[in-house]
């Protein structure tokens, strides 16, 4: 019996990598290229971790973001941020019923599976913070009362480069609450000569198929969470941390001079399980080094605070990561 038992899960865990697979070619139905944004975006969904996408506009962020809800068929909610934009406008608030005489919660968008925060660097800092206790709880507070969000929740977020007009640095806790933080780049020539073709076509049709449901979701995520990761790939993906902390130690001495502040424990936290989910996409029930060296850079960028002499220089946590990663060994 217990042979009979262990054949049925690996035959479901074999179907659910199937229905993964279906979800990227879905999802290239409509977006070209961006194969990473796309990865990094379920990588988070089944790590239960959210996603900060990072460009200039018109490269398929938002595009990206709607396509793949309707492939999940999760409730959706695209929240637009701009300067004049309230908390309220966001979890919701109390308004007067003038009918019954009393007040009554209003929920927000926010009541929902995926979150859009468009353009979430558009609005002032309390307005962004007003993100913080969902992200990181998974529950709203309105008034005196406290509301459980609908499991999956998900925040996935787009920014445009800081340097560009009309921005708001997020704040550095907000920040930290992203489990990804993925640069989204132009497209290849090939991929934009097949994005003009598909845009142009006034016929063109844009609608995608429901591949996985919550249950799929959830059941990818138990899948997951059974992928083992031995000892030394958990002391691998702590030195790389602490190498962030204490360049010196790790023979960064160049590297040094520019950090600021090096990662907090989310990033431990968040490498490990990224490098899970990555190992299961690859279809393995074990983790290696290249699925941790694989994700580090989106996980470690925007926990790295680089000081004004790194500006001063060029030198962007890019560079820092990728010399973390040439100079921390891997005892494997």
């Amino acid at each position: 019996m217990e042979v009979e038992k262990e054949v049925a899960t690996n035959s479901s865990v074999s179907e659910l990598q199937d229905k993964i697979g279906k979800v990227f070619s879905e999802i290239g139905k409509v977006v070209v290229g961006q194969e990473h944004m796309i990865n990094r975006l379920l990588v988070g969904l089944f790590s239960n971790g959210h996603v900060l996408l990072e460009g200039v506009p018109g490269i398929a962020k938002t595009l990206t973001v709607s396509t793949l809800a309707k492939v999940l068929h999760l409730d959706f909610q695209r929240i637009q941020f701009t300067p004049d934009l309230l908390p309220a406008d966001l979890v919701g608030t109390m308004i007067y019923n003038q009918k019954v005489g009393s007040f009554e919660v209003k929920k927000g968008p926010v009541f929902a599976n995926i979150i859009l925060a468009d353009e979430v660097n558009r609005s002032p800092a309390k307005v962004q913070s007003a993100l913080l206790e969902s992200m990181q709880e998974k529950q709203v507070t309105i008034g005196e009362t406290t509301y459980p969000l609908d499991r999956p929740f998900l925040v996935l977020a787009t920014q445009n480069p800081v340097d560009q007009e009309g921005t708001y640095p997020l704040p550095e806790a907000q920040v930290d609450r992203f489990m990804l933080k993925v640069h989204v780049d132009y497209p290849s020539k090939e991929e934009e000569m097949e994005v003009m073709r598909r845009m142009s076509n006034l016929s063109f049709d844009a609608s995608v198929d429901t591949i996985l449901t919550k249950e799929d979701i959830f059941a990818v995520r138990e899948a997951v969470n059974k992928v083992h990761l031995n000892e030394s790939i958990e002391k691998y993906i702590i030195e790389l941390v602490y190498a962030t902390r204490e360049p010196k130690s790790y023979g960064l001495d160049h590297e040094a001079q520019y950090i600021q502040f090096g990662a907090s424990p989310r990033a431990t936290i968040n490498m490990n399980l990224a490098a899970k989910v990555v190992a299961f996409f690859n279809k393995r029930d074990y983790v290696l080094p290249e699925d941790v060296k694989e994700v580090a850079p989106d996980v470690l960028n925007h926990r790295i605070i680089l000081n004004y002499e790194a500006e001063a220089d060029g030198v962007t946590t890019h560079d820092i990561i990728d010399a973390l990663l040439k100079k921390v060994p891997v005892n494997y």
